[in-house]
């Protein structure tokens, strides 16, 4: 029996019991400090203020962000997540953001498709020596601080459904060097990209008059077969392997759900996006269908890019709904605020609906 059919017989039996029970009742409230444990900071929603090798976006926008909140380092960013958001002591880490930017040693060159050309980008190595001592560090500081990570929101592992097995290799393997890292922070589980076509290949129609997809199919056995892999190696170090509604494959729950399932492995599950989808009709139907699949972290996000973001709680409460008991991460993506008002923001909203 698979995890989400066990957590969903063990739902039913709940059920059925309590049915039974009458004096049991509800759920009792969180208390405050329970509540807090249920949310993370998140670094992707502040990347701008960070010290890093892209810069991401070198503008007016991100210098007034410096100037208001300083500059720093993910090895600030335990004691800022103290600091900007009381009782918090979760965190979920974007990849791009680890390393010492002046230490070319646990940087490897990395080839990155743009449309039709191809530009090098370099991104940190967990594998490294020097990586391996810096993450070290980094463990330090949340050890003294009192914060924990709990998930890293990666993007290094590429190519993870591709049709060339190479490349799906080569991403497999970039994987389980980050698995071998996030061991080192404790983390609780990593996003990998599906990675392929952005947009997914059209259905044919077929000689009996009805579409048919093939070519999806293969890509969606690739990402079954690569996550096998990754389950398994998360299995040794104990990191579970999710997958985010991005792109691609992941555009669509019903694609996370069937690779979860053929996976069939507790060290791979979801890990939602409030946001992320290619349509209004997903925002809350979405959800739901993933909810089942997730049990570590999910994306409290705010995003002006759909006309109800707002509804935060009910996104929240869809979660709860379904026996999450992972963590919130305050993932503001864009609207009326900079990234840390933006998050405090989902920061209220997140503990108001829990």
């Amino acid at each position: 029996m698979s995890a989400v059919n066990r957590r969903g017989f063990l739902q039913t039996a709940g059920l059925a019991g309590l049915a039974l029970s009458p004096q049991q009742g509800a759920a009792r409230p969180l208390t405050e400090k329970e509540k807090l444990d249920r949310i993370a900071s998140n670094t992707w929603p502040i990347r701008y203020i960070f010290k890093s090798r892209t810069g991401f976006g070198r503008n007016p926008r991100t210098q007034a962000m410096k100037e208001k909140y300083g500059e720093i380092t993910m090895l600030d960013f335990p004691q800022f997540t103290k600091d900007q958001f009381p009782g918090v002591t979760h965190m979920d880490l974007f990849s791009g953001l680890f390393g010492d930017i002046t230490d070319n040693s646990m940087y490897v060159d990395v080839p990155v498709f743009v449309g039709a050309q191809t530009r090098v980008t370099q991104e940190f190595d967990p594998s490294s020596p020097s990586g391996r001592k810096w993450l070290d560090k980094m463990a330090a500081k949340m050890a003294a601080t009192g914060t924990k990570c709990q998930h890293i929101s990666n993007n290094a592992p590429r190519d993870i459904c591709e049709l060339d097995a190479e490349k799906r290799k080569a991403g497999i393997e970039v994987a389980k060097k980050w698995l071998d890292g996030a061991k080192i922070l404790g983390a609780k589980s990593m996003r990998v990209n599906s990675g392929g076509p952005r947009i997914l290949p059209q259905p044919e129609m077929s000689q009996d008059g009805y579409p048919k997809a093939d070519n999806l199919a293969t890509y969606l056995r690739n990402c079954i077969e690569s996550f096998k892999a990754m389950a398994d190696h998360g299995s040794k170090v104990g990191v579970k392997v999710t997958l985010e509604n991005h792109w691609g494959l992941t555009a669509n729950p019903i694609h996370i759900r069937i690779i979860v399932d053929e996976v069939g492995s507790p060290f791979c599950e979801a890990s939602p996006d409030f946001c992320n989808w290619e349509h209004e009709y997903l925002l809350y139907n979405g959800l739901k269908a993933l909810a089942p699949y997730a049990h570590t972290n999910v994306h409290a996000k705010y995003w002006n890019r759909w006309p109800d973001t707002q509804n935060v709680g009910r996104s929240v409460k869809i979660m709860r709904d379904a026996g999450f008991e992972g963590t919130f991460a305050l993932e503001y993506e864009d609207g009326p605020w900079d990234g840390v008002e933006g998050s405090k923001y989902l920061y209220k909203e997140v503990l108001a609906a829990l």
